[in-house]
């Protein structure tokens, strides 16, 4: 509990926040926060290590907030990171994900927060599009809105570290 403790003290803001989703919320956690924290964003990448399946090929980080999650889960495993853009990019390589080829490898999807998955879906539904197989998903924190049902209709399962009720629990 004091990982969770100390993501709480360092990333919990309160106010009004519009989240992706469009769902509105009065209490927040600000991820880059404890994604630029040297320090606890290599504990969490430890406490996420064993979370990894098995059979993982590659590391792939959503833009912005899973890129740096990534990149040191994949110092830790000896795993390739890649880094999943929004939309392909529009001059140079063109590509959707950076870093190596996606066809026929099996990728672990890696993000920082979920609500109701949406990012999640639209990313793995372009990986999968370009031969990606994708079943798992890997996030710091699930808000608890219907992201792991939402994956799970897609065949995706999520793997959280925490859920919002543990950090608040733990910032208590």
């Amino acid at each position: 509990m004091e990982l969770a403790a100390d993501i709480h003290r360092v990333a919990h803001i309160t106010g009004r926040f519009r989240l992706r989703s469009g769902l509105t919320a009065d209490r927040y956690f600000d991820k880059y926060r404890f994604e630029s924290d040297p320090a606890l964003l290599g504990r969490i990448a430890d406490a996420l290590v064993p979370h990894i399946p098995d059979g993982i090929d590659a590391l792939a980080g959503l833009e912005l907030g899973g890129v740096p999650i990534a990149t040191v889960l994949a110092q830790r495993t000896g795993k390739p990171a890649l880094f999943v853009r929004k939309k392909p990019k529009e001059y140079g390589t063109l590509r959707l994900a950076e870093g190596g080829d996606v066809e026929g490898r099996r990728l672990l999807i890696v993000e920082d927060v979920i609500t109701t998955g949406g990012q999640i879906l639209e990313s793995t539904g372009a990986l999968r599009d370009l031969g990606a197989d994708v079943s798992h998903a890997l996030v710091v924190i699930d808000r608890l809105q219907c992201g792991s049902a939402n994956l799970q209709a897609h065949g995706i399962e999520l793997r959280a570290l925490h859920s919002i009720e543990e950090l608040e629990r733990a910032g208590a």
